[in-house]
């Protein structure tokens, strides 16, 4: 199995999973610029989207986008899910309200071409966004005292938002700064070369 990632992206949040699962996979860097990996083969070969994370099976088959890889990451192995009947589904909807409503609302803050008032209005949309976040809350990770891979996920949102500047609460503060004592969080952020 082999992750296709970025330093730093979305991908970190599938790279900490695996590591905390301890799953055994290989990794390959992407430049998302260029789409060119490491060796120079072209990235969209594997993806055809260009973007990261990638999971590559033995195989060859190809799984993308960070809430069907989490999810099967979490499939894979007991990794801990919330309480409950619905356990297993307030995870994905977890998942699902990060990537649509708290990532993607990070884009004009990377785009160099965005105007101020664009990157004004995102991040207050993504303050906004993590203030729901907080408020649902359990401590001292997500859904309590296990983290998930939601956890891994919302952790490299909030090395986002700490790297804009933007306003986190203080729950995920303390949070963030418990995550990266973990040893998966370090090894990947090692490997990645953002330690």
């Amino acid at each position: 199995m082999k992750l296709y990632y970025s330093p730093g992206a979305c991908s970190l949040a599938d790279h900490i999973a695996l590591h905390e699962a301890g799953m055994t996979f290989d990794l390959a860097q992407v430049d998302l610029k260029t789409h060119k990996l490491e060796d120079g083969r072209s990235y969209t070969e594997i993806n055809p989207k260009g973007s990261v994370p990638a999971l590559q099976f033995d195989d060859g088959e190809v799984l993308t986008e960070n809430v069907a890889i989490l999810t099967y990451i979490a499939d894979q192995n007991p990794a801990p899910v919330p309480r409950g009947p619905l356990g297993r589904h307030r995870l994905i909807e977890m998942l699902a309200f990060i990537g649509s409503e708290v990532h993607k609302p990070f884009h004009p803050l990377f785009v160099p071409q965005s105007t101020d008032a664009e990157k004004k209005q995102a991040g207050a949309t993504v303050e906004k966004k993590l203030k729901h976040v907080a408020a649902k809350f359990e401590g001292p990770y997500l859904f309590g005292a296990q983290p998930t891979v939601a956890d891994d996920y919302l952790f490299v949102m909030l090395m986002w938002a700490a790297k804009m500047q933007l306003a986190v609460p203080d729950n995920l503060a303390a949070f963030s700064a418990r995550m990266r004592e973990r040893p998966a969080v370090k090894l990947a952020l090692t490997h990645e070369g953002l330690a």
